[in-house]
């Protein structure tokens, strides 16, 4: 079946260059931000904001990174004062972390940068291709939503 491998081809290209311009996009936002946090850490402190309270297990999953990278994390954010740990109210045995005011101020800095930065760069395409990526946006939103943590 010859068009089952052009489909095959043009679906690996279109993967390889999505995740270099992927890549790309994203490290150039991470260059944007002006806060006194590393990339881990606002990661971090943007999903207890959108999860929390969360308990360092399961923010550990949800990021998949291993729990002693996220206690290392947490605990930096907790001294400069970013996030608090409570005692969960069903169980006082299980911490939950949250965002504190001037966590929530870190974030609002950090997006407000980065959102500048892509609009002042979309502000110079033409409305044809802004609705291209408006589209794409929520095509890149299902393919994220039914993807699986494998391959």
């Amino acid at each position: 079946m010859p068009g089952a491998a052009t489909t095959t081809d043009m679906t690996t290209d279109l993967a390889d260059g999505l995740r270099l311009a992927v890549t790309r996009l994203a490290r150039r936002l991470r260059q944007q931000t002006d806060v006194d946090a590393s990339p881990t850490q606002v990661a971090l402190l943007s999903t207890i904001e959108r999860r929390g309270p969360i308990t360092l297990g399961d923010l550990a999953a949800h990021e998949r990174v291993r729990p002693p990278t996220v206690t290392a994390a947490v605990g930096r954010l907790e001294e400069r004062g970013l996030i608090v740990r409570r005692a969960d109210p069903d169980d006082r045995r299980v911490v939950r972390v949250e965002v504190t005011p001037a966590g929530r101020r870190l974030l609002a800095r950090a997006r407000s940068r980065k959102t500048a930065f892509l609009a002042k760069r979309l502000a110079e395409l033409d409305e044809r291709d802004r609705v291209v990526l408006r589209d794409a946006v929520e095509v890149l939103d299902r393919v994220l939503e039914h993807g699986s943590a494998g391959p």
